[in-house]
């Protein structure tokens, strides 16, 4: 089969790998009909890289699939089924995985950095691992899941309050999600901070109220009475000072993004003045069916947001729209060739 593999640090390559099989008796074998590159993928990518991956590994982890095999003790699913994928996978056995901390796993593989992700023609995954999906969810958007999961349960600990001002620093993916469902929940104003004019955009596009460079901060302050905002998301993984900056006193600000090769100089006593609470928020936690539940509604809004519909192949078309930002959602089709449109 083809696959997409991390060749080495900051190359990738377009390959022939052996396609998988079942060897766990647990075991779903997923032809991939659809998945998507992740700004994750790109610090993976980065040299040196933002996010580390294991030299060798099918890349990829954000994917909507169809089971063509299961082994003997794969409990609730049939050849056939449609599924989404958590690619992180616990140990099930480590102090956090049985303290009801599953994302903390001392032992997790990540599928798309440990182990073979989602950017080939078929995967391996356990039955534990996958969330069925309806038939009739559109693959353009089943293909948001994983993502959306991951800001889902981000969502959950800031709890945002009707009529609350929210600012959401990045206007990638992410970024995007967290601006339409902070909307979506009852943000009374949403401002995406976002150097690229495109992003910008989209970003008022998705529901944003306000869309500026991060160097216009006054903006923020002047549009909440000097206060600063109630709620700060950093979705770039490296802007903790200005989230600090930018919240009011005794607000609240959760850190999503995450860029390992990013540092920041920060006074603490700053966070100490003011009474913040920060939260930290790692990939999901028990939010995937909740997250099935809002995608089989059928949120149209969330296809604005593709950009790029290409082959395996294509891989670095899409790779390179979204390092030049000009890509927002790109979607591969491993097993498809030709050209795509929503109907598929």
């Amino acid at each position: 089969m083809k696959a997409v593999i991390l060749e080495k640090i900051g190359k990738y390559a377009v390959t022939d790998r052996p396609m998988p099989q079942i060897k766990e008796s647990h075991d779903l074998l997923v032809r991939v009909d659809a998945c998507s590159i992740c700004g994750s993928d790109l610090h993976i990518l980065s040299d040196p890289p933002g996010y580390p991956a294991k030299e060798g590994v099918i890349l990829g982890h954000e994917m909507v699939g169809t089971v063509i095999k299961k082994g003997e003790n794969a409990a609730g699913f049939q050849v056939g089924d449609r599924v989404v994928c958590d690619n992180n996978i616990p140990c099930g056995r480590c102090y956090f995985c049985r303290s009801g901390k599953a994302n903390m796993c001392e032992n997790v593989m990540c599928l798309g950095v440990d182990g073979d992700g989602f950017f080939a023609q078929y995967s391996r995954i356990p039955d534990f691992a996958a969330v069925k999906i309806s038939e009739d969810l559109p693959l353009d958007i089943a293909i948001f899941a994983e993502p959306l999961n991951c800001v889902m349960s981000g969502l959950d600990k800031i709890r945002i309050l009707p009529g609350e001002t929210a600012v959401v620093i990045g206007a990638g993916p992410i970024g995007l999600y967290f601006a339409y469902l902070l909307k979506y929940n009852g943000a009374g104003k949403v401002i995406v901070a976002e150097q690229s004019e495109t992003r910008r955009n989209f970003a008022l596009e998705m529901g944003a109220d306000m869309a500026v460079k991060p160097e216009e901060e006054q903006i923020i302050f002047d549009d909440t009475a000097g206060r600063g905002a109630d709620v700060v998301i950093d979705t770039a993984g490296c802007c903790l000072p200005e989230a600090v900056r930018w919240v009011r006193s005794s607000g609240r600000i959760l850190l999503f993004g995450q860029n390992f090769a990013a540092q920041q100089n920060l006074c603490q006593s700053y966070i100490t003045r003011k009474e913040l609470t920060i939260f930290g928020s790692y990939i999901g936690t028990y939010s995937w069916h909740d997250t099935v539940k809002f995608l089989e509604t059928k949120p149209e809004v969330l296809k604005k947001m593709i950009t790029h519909r290409l082959s395996l192949e294509e891989f670095q078309v899409g790779y390179e729209a979204m390092k030049n930002k000009t890509a927002l959602e790109v979607i591969l089709y491993p097993n498809r060739k030709g050209e795509f449109d929503e109907s598929i």
